[in-house]
């Protein structure tokens, strides 16, 4: 039988375990310094159980009005020319949510007055310090808004599509609508809520002059309401962790990436004295047992010093765990090797103790295989040194203690966290391996 899925309390302990334990560098927090303050406030805003709430979506499709019909007062900018929120602004919501102290309300900048690029990056700063999107929509799904809802469901973020000025279409109208929407959303948002709201529904009066006049309505957002409070009310602590576990793993990854760029020079030069020394313990030991565990012992040696190099602290044991796990992984570090290096020893071997039967003859092929038992030792330490920097990386994502290793597990476990992160990974892509490596 499965265990439980984490809680958010221990989410939340986690993470104050683990923001210590990161021993930056002073240039470490110059160089990540905006990443660090981003994480570092949503941890706290974790510790002060204050949720976030963005709506997101083009220019002029009514996120502020919606924002303020949830508000129940006019807090947030509106104007019929559109484009009124420039910067992000955010207000509490006095909607009472249990085990939440606050949860706040957030205006973001329309998608399509920026270009692309400009685009994912407000998708993803607004990934990050929210923990849960309202999609806002007024019609039927466009090229910008395709794009951008893309990018949040790449960075894992917990949405609700809402589409508003319903009051605007006929009920048959409003279906087709709705079925087309559904019909453009991407795979991975199949499963998305898609609620249908008039935050400013609006009339029009026919005046005694023959004139006609828009005359403002109640909002009817009652859906949204219900939806939104009912979510938080279950899931809002949740919601809440699993963006914090996603800030943290998104600078534990990016941490782990620049030391080993950071490194890559210093791990080279390590690589290649390691490379030297065992080729010289090779090249002067006439044992083939005492080559191969000398060997061993070198890589072992290697792995700790370049685990010390990368900020990384592993003991003995770990450091061959992992290199049992490297040496699976290249055949010069398995039976390869280790086959190799026993043929060409024992054959080193009995070519020196034949000397003095051969007169000295059989010294001479001996070089040769000195030779290459000093390549295949250069080569395999090369080999092990790249693999372990290789597994560094990687372990900044898989490690058990590790949040992203928690989120996976959540994901696994909890049927709303499998369906909130199906398309979970990294907002910023990996730069490629083979440039990071020594």
């Amino acid at each position: 039988m499965s265990s439980a899925p984490p809680s958010p309390e221990r989410c939340a302990a986690l993470l104050e375990r683990w923001r210590p334990e990161l021993r930056l560098s002073a240039r470490e927090r110059s160089v990540l310094g905006p990443e660090l303050t981003a994480l570092d406030a949503q941890l706290e805003r974790l510790r002060q159980r204050r949720l976030r709430v963005a709506v997101f979506g083009r220019v002029g499709v009514g996120k502020s009005s919606l924002l303020n019909a949830l508000l129940g007062e006019e807090r947030f900018a509106t104007d019929v020319a559109h484009g009124c929120t420039r910067l992000q602004e955010h207000t509490p919501w006095n909607q009472v949510i249990s085990g939440l102290k606050r949860v706040e309300l957030v205006d973001t900048p329309g998608i399509d007055e920026i270009a692309a690029s400009g685009r994912q990056r407000l998708a993803a700063r607004v990934a990050l310090g929210a923990d849960l999107v309202l999609f806002v929509l007024d019609g039927d799904l466009a090229a910008p808004e395709l794009e951008a809802l893309e990018a949040l469901l790449r960075g894992g973020t917990p949405l609700l599509l809402v589409l508003n000025r319903s009051d605007c279409w006929p009920e048959t109208e409003l279906n087709a609508l709705l079925a087309s929407i559904r019909h453009r959303l991407p795979e991975a948002a199949a499963e998305l809520e898609l609620v249908t709201v008039a935050a400013a529904p609006r009339r029009a009066t026919l005046l005694a002059d023959g004139r006609v006049r828009s005359e403002l309505e109640p909002a009817r957002i009652e859906p949204l309401r219900q939806q939104l409070t009912t979510l938080l009310q279950r899931s809002g602590l949740l919601l809440l962790a699993l963006n914090s576990l996603r800030s943290a793993d998104r600078f534990s990854l990016r941490l782990h990436q620049w030391r080993l760029g950071h490194g890559r020079e210093a791990a080279r030069g390590l690589i290649g004295r390691f490379a030297a020394l065992k080729a010289t313990t090779v090249a002067a030991n006439p044992l083939v047992l005492l080559d191969v565990a000398g060997a061993l012992a070198l890589d072992t040696t290697l792995v700790l010093q370049l685990c010390r190099l990368y900020g990384l602290e592993l003991d003995g044991p770990q450091a061959r765990l992992m290199l049992g796990r490297i040496s699976a992984q290249g055949a010069l570090l398995g039976g390869a090797q280790l086959g190799i290096q026993l043929l060409l020893g024992g054959l080193r071997q009995l070519l020196l103790l034949a000397a003095p039967l051969s007169g000295g003859l059989s010294l001479a092929p001996a070089a040769p295989v000195a030779l290459a038992q000093v390549a295949l030792a250069v080569v395999a330490t090369r080999r092990t040194g790249r693999l372990a920097a290789s597994q560094l990386l990687r372990s900044a994502q898989v490690g058990g203690a590790r949040p992203g290793a928690l989120l996976r597990r959540l994901a696994r476990q909890d049927p709303d966290v499998r369906r909130w992160l199906l398309q979970w990974q990294t907002l910023e892509p990996s730069p490629p391996l083979q440039a990071l490596l020594p």
